[in-house]
């Protein structure tokens, strides 16, 4: 079955899920950082791998990384890799989300959760599409497309001063917002 098929397959028939899966096709043809709100359980993660499936990357990696799952400790070099030596602990070279997701997507699950440091690391990642690992000595070229889901509300924290609006709007060229299924109860059982 064809990607729509699927995600109706996955979330639901409602009105609601094919105006999502329209949003979907026309923004996986660009090239577009895609922000996915929504409350838990409306499909976020689905939808962002429909944005991969239906993109041209489709044959490279889906990468996926839950921000709030990882202690804030362990979260930069998850992110952006390390060389051995460079901490305590690395013994060996270990590639990151970033440079696994190379020629694909990077999914950045909770990207609320994103401590205000590597908030900073993060929109230089985006802004120069070059990572640099810890320990490394220069950076390294990468080619991502960025797909970030919330089920906070990211304008609000910005407004908090407790996310960063510059990063807000680079993950934000396209918004898909996820309605909850109080809103469409047919997709429940899905």
């Amino acid at each position: 079955q064809d990607e729509a098929g699927h995600l109706v397959g996955q979330m639901g028939p409602s009105p609601q899920v094919a105006q999502v899966i329209e949003q979907v096709k026309v923004v996986a043809k660009s090239n577009f950082s895609v922000l996915i709100q929504g409350e838990t359980g409306t499909g976020k993660e689905l939808v962002a791998q429909a944005v991969h499936r239906y993109s041209d990357r489709c044959r490279k990696p889906f990468v996926a990384l839950d921000c709030g799952a990882i202690p804030d400790t362990l979260l930069e070099s998850e992110l952006f890799g390390h060389e051995r030596g460079a901490f305590s602990g690395a013994e060996r070279r270990k590639q990151g989300h970033f440079q696994l997701a190379d020629g694909g997507t990077c999914f950045l699950d909770e990207a609320g959760n994103l401590p205000v440091p590597l908030q900073a690391k993060l929109l230089r990642v985006l802004e120069s599409r070059h990572v640099q690992p810890l320990g490394a000595e220069k950076p390294t070229a990468i080619d991502v497309r960025f797909v970030a889901a919330t089920n906070d509300d990211l304008q609000a924290r910005v407004a908090r001063r407790e996310f960063r609006s510059d990063l807000y709007f680079r993950l934000a060229q396209y918004t898909i917002l996820l309605p909850g299924l109080r809103d469409r109860p047919a997709d429940i059982p899905f």
